[in-house]
């Protein structure tokens, strides 16, 4: 049985028994949990050994998993609240399920997700992990790349350590505000965002909260300044630590199929998804988990 609260090396989590087999993609991230079906209502104690695969792996993945949007949001609703994308545009969330976000791109709709990045760090509370279903695959590419920013931090300068372990960086929906905007939303309403949103402040290294590791807490997508930085002190730590997530040794790919389920830590790892496809169809939906104020 494992600990409430994990903390081990995949070595040692792959000697205890699990009620899944385990298939690792990579010596640092990912890996695909076997012999499990998410159909089903699961038992606390695969909640919790799913959960500690999740802290070990920052990635795990599942197959031929030929589930229902109710599923779907029951198992990411055994790990906690589910959030409610406010800036998605019409028609994106599922008019049943709002918590579902529904992704599409196809020849009229091209992806613009392909740039590393930890999902809505402009949230005060940004979210503990993201859960993907794969629902219409393309013939060929649109895999999905993650990588581990606690290694990436382990294995950073012991002097850009000390520079940036206790600094902060502001964060912002800016790409959503230019969406908006590209929407016809007038000054009144995005103000109204600017309100609900404010930028927060998070720390450039996070502690996870249930590990106690470190990592890198910024993103070329969301990350706007490190506090206390010149403008241009700012952007080149920003731009070094933006690197660290496409170094290959960090790294693991997923090719998906249909009914692949990816659930990954927000808190541990960054995500790339490839933009290789166009303009085949790609068609996926996903929950996401709320977490909680890095520090």
């Amino acid at each position: 049985m494992l600990k409430k609260i994990t903390n081990f090396t995949p070595e040692e989590f792959e000697s205890a028994e699990h009620p899944f087999s385990i298939k690792r993609l990579s010596p640092l991230i990912g890996a695909e949990l076997h012999d499990i079906d998410l159909s089903k209502d699961l038992s606390e104690e695969e909640k919790e050994h799913i959960y500690g695969a999740l802290l070990t792996y920052k990635v795990i993945f599942f197959r031929d998993q030929d589930i229902t949007t109710e599923h779907h949001l029951r198992f990411g609703k055994y790990f906690g609240e589910l959030e409610i994308h406010p800036f998605v545009p019409l028609g994106t969330n599922r008019d049943d399920h709002p918590e579902v976000l529904r992704i599409t791109h196809n020849e009229n709709n091209k992806p613009k997700e392909n740039a590393w990045h930890s999902d809505v760090t402009w949230r005060i509370e940004p979210s503990l992990g993201s859960i993907l279903r794969m629902i219409e695959t393309p013939p060929v590419g649109g895999d999905t790349l993650f990588a581990n920013m606690e290694a990436a931090y382990d294995n950073l300068p012991q002097e850009i350590k000390e520079e940036i372990d206790d600094a902060y960086a502001v964060h912002d929906f800016a790409i959503f505000r230019e969406a908006l905007i590209n929407q016809g939303k007038s000054k009144e309403e995005i103000e109204e965002f600017n309100k609900r949103f404010p930028k927060p402040t998070h720390p450039v290294i996070r502690t996870h909260p249930d590990t106690g590791k470190k990592s890198i807490y910024v993103n070329v997508a969301f990350t706007d300044h490190i506090k206390g930085f010149s403008e241009e002190d700012s952007e080149s730590m920003l731009n070094y630590l933006y690197k660290q997530a496409s170094i290959p040794e960090f790294q693991c790919r997923f090719k998906w199929e249909e009914n692949s389920i990816a659930f990954w830590d927000n808190r541990a790892c960054q995500h790339y998804a490839a933009a290789d496809y166009w303009p085949a169809t790609r068609r996926v939906e996903r929950v996401t988990v709320i977490g909680d104020k890095p520090v």
